[in-house]
């Protein structure tokens, strides 16, 4: 009974690799864009919740409003960080795992697209910075430095999708 078990089991193991193995890399491709863009979210909305902090005015009569907007950002910061995490493993996976990307010669475009991400990875550690920052009521910076600081996501998601999609170089 128990090799009966034993070889159903291997059985089942065996066709479920080997269908993972013909349909893994559109599972993995589909949950890396998932995080990418739910971490995106993230880093579009984060720094305009900084914009109405920033607009929030000193003392007591704007108190409740700022503890508000910070609880949001500390919670959305919180959301965002395994989002993160879990783009890059997606990522990772596809490219070191799948080879997308890989061989380094003919494929520029990722090495483009993984010097993004490195300056995405930067911004969302700015992102931190700057919520301990308020949290500390040390902000130096006014809401229109915040309105311009919410637009290089933009960019460089533009042009991350035009370098995997066209591939350029």
């Amino acid at each position: 009974m128990a090799s009966l078990v034993l070889g159903v089991l291997g059985t089942l193991t065996g066709y479920l690799l080997y269908s993972f193995a013909e349909t893994g890399v559109l599972w993995v491709k589909a949950l890396h864009i998932v995080f990418v863009t739910s971490w995106f979210a993230g880093l579009f909305y984060l720094p305009r919740i900084y914009v109405n902090l920033a607009m929030v005015p000193e003392g007591d009569e704007g108190e409740s409003e700022r503890n508000r907007l910070l609880l949001m950002s500390h919670k959305l910061y919180r959301f965002m960080t395994p989002l993160m995490m879990l783009a890059l493993v997606f990522g990772l996976w596809l490219w070191l795992g799948f080879g997308v990307g890989m061989p380094a010669q003919g494929n520029g475009w990722m090495h483009a697209k993984l010097l993004i991400v490195l300056v995405l990875l930067g911004y969302h550690h700015v992102l931190g910075r700057q919520l301990k920052r308020f949290k500390a009521e040390a902000n130096t910076h006014n809401h229109v430095w915040y309105r311009w600081f919410n637009e290089l996501p933009v960019l460089l998601l533009f042009a991350a999708v035009i370098l995997v999609v066209v591939k350029p170089f």
